[in-house]
């Protein structure tokens, strides 16, 4: 059915002050889990013992391109072992490698390494897309489309921000539906146009369909639903909550 999450990256601003009080009031709103974006230096033991006293899970770390290359990889992973993450989350390329089409062929070789290294550790391994990658390399093709054709299925999976997809005209649904075996987790969050700005706001405000999202995605059989929101008109919690109660509405309206 999918458990409901939140990318810390949307309260970063108090994360980055509190890291462990911000999880709790997280947790009071009733989010089932959180997704990583930093852990501001914090002892993996600590971040463990902190999740389990306000009972929060863990729905995937991003981990930043360097800390998943060289010996960095296996201090990642043992790190995320400890606090009970199991899904590590590459949350966009370095430049040098989405300039052009063979910079993404050359990413695909260093996601397929990565994540086969995660494999053998007991760990899933997933991609995550920003608007970038659906741009047209000038032969039809995307990206998107070179680095999950030249991946290995088993060892790279997909993170699909239906923001950015949705950003760029395209439907986050038949992404879904054509990768639906690869698709671990949907991050969610909805899109106003203001001004002629698209920008993000709180579930049930903008003009994504946010009902039909979850429904391709039950169908798909994906795990995690993370909502992400990176603008802001008031206070990042309050907004977190107000996202966490449309949620808790919608599922119980179908």
């Amino acid at each position: 059915m999918g458990k409901i999450a939140i990318q810390l990256y949307s309260v970063r601003e108090k994360t980055s002050k509190d890291f462990l009080g911000t999880l709790e009031k997280l947790a009071d709103m009733g989010y089932e889990a959180v997704q990583f974006a930093g852990f501001f230096d914090t002892p993996a033991t600590e971040l463990k013992n902190c999740m389990e006293r306000v009972g929060l899970a863990a729905a995937g770390s991003h981990m930043p391109f360097e800390s998943l290359t060289g010996s960095k990889l296996m201090e990642s992973l043992e790190y995320n072992r400890i606090i009970g993450n199991d899904l590590i989350i590459c949350p966009i390329l370095p430049e040098e490698y989405r300039k052009d089409e063979e910079g993404y062929y050359r990413a695909a070789e260093q996601l397929n390494s990565i994540g086969r290294v995660c494999y053998e550790n007991g760990f899933t391994f997933a991609y995550h897309n920003h608007d970038i990658e659906f741009e047209d390399l000038g032969n039809g093709k995307t990206g998107f489309d070179i680095l999950f054709e030249e991946t290995n299925q088993d060892l790279v999976k997909i993170e699909l921000d239906c923001y950015w997809a949705s950003y760029s005209a395209v439907d986050p649904n038949q992404i879904i539906s054509a990768y639906q075996d690869r698709i671990v987790s949907l991050h969610m969050k909805d899109m106003a146009i203001i001004n002629g700005e698209k920008r993000s706001i709180e579930l049930g405000k903008g003009i994504l369909d946010i009902a039909t999202l979850r429904e391709t995605g039950q169908a798909a059989g994906v795990d995690w639903y993370v909502i992400e929101q990176e603008h802001f008109d008031g206070d990042p919690l309050d907004a977190a909550k107000e996202n966490v109660m449309k949620w808790a509405d919608l599922v119980s309206s179908t």
